[in-house]
């Protein structure tokens, strides 16, 4: 069924609404996929949040014309469905994903920030991983010390239920040993014994006898 004016213009305002959050638009050329297919691929692309349309290229170029996309014009070309995204990434991951699975969606022109793309630059783009991959990733990164320190605590914990006596520390320095004991280990055996009395006052000391 043609489209009155009213309904065009409809369309313009829509997709001219879109692009004006955006930051990617891809195009691809969805010749001969079945109904089912698409239909799986405008619910992926509901869930990543891109707008996915099937769009007459006449009506695309009247609602980019103005806009950073208006470059794409000239790629407007045959049977394109049309995927916008505010997220730089979403609309080349949802239809690069899926034209791994579908070899009848040919990818074939984009634009990033202003800089048009041809398709090697869509499936690069397509590689990058997405906000909520990163934010995975950084925060694995930062739950890394605090799992391997749960990991500790919980062995420690094991251990003690099991009634294995918890490890007692070595002193750093033996007590030094008291002064009177080295002074005795010191002292020569002989010191131990008693000195000779020596001769009371008075008392005779016998005299060795001279040589005859």
């Amino acid at each position: 069924m043609p489209l009155n004016v009213q309904d065009k213009k409809a369309i313009v305002a829509d997709v001219g609404a879109q692009l004006a959050g955006a930051q990617t638009v891809v195009l691809a050329e969805y010749r001969g996929i079945p109904v089912e297919q698409l239909t799986k691929l405008r619910a992926s692309a509901r869930d990543q949040g891109v707008y996915l349309r099937v769009l007459k290229n006449t009506l695309a170029r009247r609602a980019a014309q103005g806009t950073q996309f208006e470059p794409l014009a000239d790629s407007m070309v045959g049977p394109l469905i049309y995927g916008i995204s505010a997220d730089p990434i979403a609309s080349a991951k949802v239809l690069q994903n899926f034209a791994k699975t579908q070899d009848k969606l040919v990818i074939t022109a984009g634009l990033y920030n202003g800089k048009l793309l041809d398709v090697a630059g869509v499936k690069a783009l397509a590689t990058i991983p997405s906000r909520d991959e990163l934010l995975s990733q950084l925060l694995g990164v930062m739950l890394a010390p605090v799992s391997a320190m749960a990991r500790v605590l919980g062995a420690v914990a094991a251990q003690k239920s099991a009634g294995a006596p918890a490890p007692v520390a070595a002193p750093a320095v033996e007590a030094a040993a008291p002064a009177e004991v080295v002074a005795e280990a010191a002292a020569p055996e002989a010191a131990a014994e008693p000195a000779a009395a020596a001769p009371e006052a008075g008392t005779e000391t016998p005299q060795t006898p001279a040589a005859e």
